[in-house]
């Protein structure tokens, strides 16, 4: 055990701390992990706007932009991220994209900001966790930020070992699941093709238990 420089963010806090001072202002990189994922509304040049348009506003700007997240996004998130499907392909400045991918099994919460800034938390990414939201209508979330360096390398570990899919490798419900992101184990992978790397918006992640 060591201690740990921490501080405890709870109610608007997090919108405003993890959002807007941190991810909006984002210079080179942005990772997010996620349970669920809703078009929760951000302030965007004056006016509340789906996140889906900050995350190309930051890929515009050359920011690298990744999503990892255990559900299928809500139809509103698909909307608003279906319009930005040209800059999602082809990149902005620097080639800089807005990816997403698909695992069940994620269900921690984290905003690595360039590589230096992290909260962790309850939060997920919708309107009631981190979005712009009433005080009296949103969820009772916690949730910690550090610029802590062990923390922040020991959640990137997680983050990179499940976006490459190597956690595929030895994954009880690889068999179940309807769009691998890497290889599963050998044995149960036999004469089956390698999984997308991307997202495939519309079918359902839900799994049953593996047997």
């Amino acid at each position: 055990m060591r201690t740990l420089e921490a501080e405890l963010l709870a109610k608007d806090e997090l919108y405003q701390r993890v959002v807007l001072d941190r991810l909006a202002k984002a210079r080179e990189s942005v990772l997010i992990a996620t349970a669920n994922v809703k078009a929760m509304l951000v302030e965007l040049n004056g006016s509340f706007r789906p996140v889906a348009d900050l995350f190309a506003q930051l890929a515009r700007r050359g920011v690298s932009v990744r999503l990892l997240h255990a559900e299928l996004p809500s139809r509103p998130f698909r909307a608003a991220f279906d319009k930005h499907e040209k800059l999602i392909r082809q990149g902005g400045a620097g080639g800089a994209r807005m990816e997403l991918k698909l695992c069940p099994r994620v269900h921690f919460k984290a905003v690595l900001v360039d590589g230096a800034w992290l909260y962790l938390g309850s939060a997920n990414l919708t309107g009631a966790g981190l979005g712009a939201k009433h005080g009296d209508a949103r969820n009772f979330e916690l949730g910690l930020v550090t610029e802590d360096f062990d923390t922040i390398d020991r959640v990137s570990a997680l983050f990179e070992s499940v976006w490459t899919g190597a956690e595929c490798r030895s994954c009880r419900y690889f068999d179940l699941c309807p769009d691998p992101i890497g290889d599963g184990p050998p044995k149960r992978s036999k004469g089956r093709a390698r999984g997308s790397s991307g997202i495939v918006l519309g079918r359902s992640r839900r799994m049953g238990r593996p047997r």
